[in-house]
């Protein structure tokens, strides 16, 4: 198996963090999430597939609209924004 270097790099930058107790270790654990993640989109595809077959295709006007809508409806959460140094907040 040929692995690019910088892969192997992060890989045993993770070893060396503590992320992982070896490269083996983190490329299995990275190999069973793409594999998660395939599983996933491939359950997604499916059921987007079933879903157009009984209402018609989706159309890129219905995912602008979708998009716009999940904006309107999305709650922000942001963390409190830190101060530049020197500057105090006034009360």
């Amino acid at each position: 198996m040929t692995v690019d270097p910088d892969l192997v790099e992060a890989g045993q930058r993770a070893v060396e963090s503590g992320q992982a107790e070896s490269v083996s270790g983190w490329v299995s654990a990275a190999l069973e999430d793409k594999i998660r993640r395939d599983r996933k989109l491939a359950l997604l595809a499916a059921a987007v597939a079933d879903y157009e077959n009984e209402f018609g295709e989706i159309s890129a006007e219905e995912i602008t609209a979708q998009r716009r809508a999940d904006r309107q409806d999305a709650t922000v959460v942001r963390g409190r924004r830190r101060q530049a140094a020197g500057k105090t907040k006034s009360a």
